[in-house]
């Protein structure tokens, strides 16, 4: 082979590659959230255990156990989660509260397509539609609904905050799950949750799974730096994992504060 055909042959090859990475990065910008959100349908379907939340640009399912009194829960689930099935576990839990769980846009008979600043939104909304009604607000977030939990404790005054195998950003795991994309620049939904943390003075409990194969540990220890010294606590259960989390029989109690 001469030097010039060898020159065709590799300038051949590197566009080819190069047209490749860069129809890999335009399927990655036009997907993005596809990878982020998988909506579930609502198992828990009965009428009395669901009302609607209008916004002005879509109808939102939220799964409830309504009580009278001042305290009420507020739950933000995964990305992969129908919270419905976490209503009976959440009223048992939190027996002295009105229990709401958001099912995002595209969940559960929501409308709507699930972006953050959709969901963050739709999450301030719902907080002060049981603002009017109970004025003693706990925040529950679990894996990608720490973002939504935390991002409203920032925005609303909130009693006590939870976040379940919390993450410090999106954005950081997204990096590190396509280490060959520039995934910093491409992604529209950070979930910045390290933001947010620095300014709060909430009461925070961050719960994690001690072998949670889906956030690294480095992410949630991470986060937990960023809150200001005294406000978050961790607290990691033994043999659990990042969908087993739950079934750990201190869960529950981690989750409503009792001693």
């Amino acid at each position: 082979m001469s030097l010039s055909s060898g020159l065709h042959t590799l300038t051949v090859a590197l566009t080819a590659v190069v047209v490749v990475y860069a129809a890999l990065c335009g399927a990655l910008v036009l997907f993005q959230r596809k990878l982020i959100y998988f909506p579930q349908p609502r198992a828990l379907a009965a009428a009395e255990s669901a009302v609607v939340l209008q916004v002005p640009d879509a109808r939102l399912v939220i799964s409830t156990r309504p009580k009278a009194g001042p305290k009420a829960v507020l739950y933000f689930g995964g990305n992969a989660e129908d919270v419905s099935a976490s209503l009976p576990e959440m009223a048992a839990t939190f027996a002295d509260h009105a229990v709401y769980l958001m099912h995002y846009r595209g969940y559960g008979g929501s409308g709507g397509q699930p972006t953050e600043a959709a969901l963050v939104s739709d999450a301030v909304a719902l907080y002060d539609q049981v603002r009017a009604d109970h004025t003693d607000i706990t925040v529950v977030g679990r894996s990608l609904g720490s973002g939504v939990a935390i991002q409203l404790a920032g925005l609303r005054p909130v009693a006590r905050l939870v976040l379940v195998t919390p993450y410090n950003s999106l954005q950081e795991l997204a990096a590190q799950q396509f280490p060959v994309f520039p995934v910093r620049w491409m992604l529209r939904d950070k979930f910045e949750s390290w933001r947010v943390a620095a300014r709060l003075d909430t009461p925070t409990v961050l719960v994690l799974a001690d072998n949670d194969e889906v956030i690294p540990r480095a992410s949630s220890d991470a986060l937990l730096a960023n809150f200001q010294p005294g406000v978050a606590q961790l607290r990691v259960l033994a043999g659990t994992g990042h969908n087993s989390i739950a079934q750990h029989p201190d869960y529950g109690r981690l989750l409503s504060g009792a001693p």
